[in-house]
């Protein structure tokens, strides 16, 4: 979900010195249909070409790599958090644009349960960043 610190985890993590993949930074995503899609075989080469590789993505396609993934952690913050974050964060624009609150509060409402529904762990990211980042670490 955006907003809910995926590219902040992410980067603690390679700070820490583990590989990662960010879909919305490293072109591991293409647009079709109207919306953005994971790049599935991109995705699967970098999977087979790591033992431990921690991902950022949110896709309608993304259940299909599931069956390879030791874990799905969804990272998840309460809506006054998210709004915030999103309207004060400098490292991406996505939100701020006409609409795009309002599709990110939408997905909020109907995607984010369905994830929870697939996901094998959930951390509410309303911590510090190195904490979401030590359970990630632990789940791994």
């Amino acid at each position: 979900m955006s907003g809910t610190g995926k590219s902040s985890v992410l980067a603690e993590l390679a700070r820490r010195g583990h590989p990662v993949l960010d879909s919305d930074y490293d072109g591991y995503s293409l647009w079709r249909d109207g919306e953005w899609m994971l790049d599935l075989d991109a995705v699967r080469a970098q999977l087979a070409s790591h033992d431990t590789l921690f991902i950022a993505a949110t896709a309608p396609n993304q259940g299909e790599l599931y069956e390879l993934l030791d874990a799905v952690v969804l990272l998840s913050v309460p809506r006054d958090v998210l709004v915030d974050r999103v309207l004060s964060r400098t490292t991406n624009d996505f939100g701020k644009g006409h609409g795009e609150l309002a599709k990110i509060l939408l997905d909020l409402d109907e995607v984010e349960p369905l994830l929870r529904h697939t996901s094998t762990h959930e951390i509410v990211t309303t911590i510090p960043i190195e904490e979401i980042a030590d359970r990630v670490e632990k789940i791994a």
